[in-house]
Parts: C-alpha cells; sequence; structure tokens
C-alpha cells in the first residue's frame, strides 16, 4: 500500500509540474489579497497585528478552496478516475496520495509564504512560527475535508461554486483555532491549545476523510 500511495503521490507531482500555471495562480492569489489589506485599512501597525492571522487565514482558506476543482477533475475526464476505482489497492489510499500531492502543490507553498507575508504586519517572530505551525496542522485538514466537496460534485455542472458551499461550514473550525492560536499567543495565554486542537483536527481529518471521499468517488461514477 505504501508503494501504491508513493506512486500516486509521484505521478499527480509530475503532472502538476507539467501545468505550472495552476500552482501559480493558487499561490499569486494568496500573495494578492494578503498584500490588498495592508493598503486596504492603514498603516497603524496595532491594527495590522490584530488583523493580521485572520487575514492570512482567511487567504489561505480561499486559495485552498480555488485549488479543490483540480483534485479529481482531470483524471475524470481522461478515464484514469475509473481505472483508480478498479485497482486491488483500497481506494482511500489512493485518494491518500492524492490528497497529500494537492497539498504539496497547493498548501505547502502557502505555508512557506506566510512569514514573508506576515513581516509586512509587523507580526513579532514568536507570532510569526506560530503562524506557519498553524498553517502546517490546518491546511492538510482544508484539503482533506475539501477533497469530499471535489468528490462530492465530480462531473456536475457549477461544480466549483457548489463545493465551496459544501466545504465552507466545515472549514470554519479550523479557521478559528488557526488564527485563534496567533491571537492567544500574542496575549500571553499560549498557542499550545490551539495548536493541539488542530493537530486533533488533523488526525481526524486523515482518519475519516479517506473513507468518505472514496464512498463519494464511488456515488459520483455509478
Amino acid at each position: 500500500m505504501l508503494a501504491a500511495l508513493l506512486a500516486v503521490v509521484r505521478r499527480d507531482l509530475l503532472l502538476a509540474l507539467r501545468r505550472r500555471s495552476d500552482m501559480v495562480t493558487t499561490a499569486f492569489f494568496f500573495i494578492i489579497v494578503v498584500s490588498l489589506f495592508p493598503l486596504g485599512v492603514g498603516a497603524e501597525p496595532d491594527l495590522l497585528r490584530t488583523l493580521a492571522p485572520g487575514i492570512v487565514w482567511v487567504s489561505a482558506l480561499l486559495a485552498s478552496m480555488l485549488a479543490l476543482g483540480r483534485l479529481f477533475a482531470a483524471d475524470h475526464a481522461d478515464g484514469t478516475l475509473e481505472q483508480m476505482l478498479l485497482s486491488s489497492e483500497p481506494l482511500s489510499v489512493i485518494v491518500i496520495g492524492k490528497v497529500l500531492a494537492h497539498w504539496l502543490v497547493s498548501g505547502l507553498p502557502l505555508v512557506l509564504l506566510s512569514p514573508l507575508l506576515a513581516i509586512q504586519f509587523d507580526l513579532p517572530g514568536q507570532s510569526i512560527a506560530v503562524l506557519v505551525a498553524s498553517l502546517l496542522l490546518g491546511t492538510p485538514v482544508l484539503s482533506l475535508i475539501g477533497a469530499i466537496g471535489a468528490a462530492l460534485t465530480l462531473g456536475l455542472r457549477g461544480g466549483g461554486a457548489l463545493v465551496s458551499l459544501l466545504v465552507l461550514p466545515l472549514y470554519i473550525p479550523v479557521l478559528i483555532f488557526g488564527a485563534g492560536a496567533v491571537g492567544a499567543e500574542a496575549s500571553g495565554i499560549g498557542a499550545s491549545s490551539h495548536l493541539l486542537l488542530l493537530g486533533g483536527g488533523l488526525a481526524a481529518a486523515l482518519v475519516l476523510t479517506p473513507w468518505a471521499t472514496s464512498t463519494a468517488l464511488r456515488i459520483a461514477l455509478e
């Protein structure tokens, strides 16, 4: 199963490298949205430091949703997804591989860009470290939950808008704990409880979402 998972990840990464424009679009969307807020709200340092966690997290959430449509669409269009369902390997393993590759392409760049973008909000070093940690724990949860919505809307006309409506309510707890971790650190309470909750959410998503996504894919292809 590990060999199958690595093969799926390698395949999807190679395909993503051939479509670099998709990778660049997500990163540029994140950069532009985060960078526009300081221009809109002004240059007051205290205000920027207060708003920074929510702005970065909302931008990461929207950028993650922007990339969901590419998760299964190409494989569905060329018939590869049907062959994956007929594979001897568990479909949940294939789903984990595809979600991992999707996160490496669309989620990890957001995590790597966040420290640079957080500087323009005048965040202290410790708060930036907590922000990166919260994104590192939270963005995989966004990809895992988003995979369920992408599978449920596979092949539907206007699926991009529908998947946003499906997954957005499920994203709200991740957004609250992710942005709250930085606020708790800045207030002196400590971010450990928020990060532990994000870690627990990631563990739960790793267990539950591959099964739910596999079921949704089977329903979509029947």
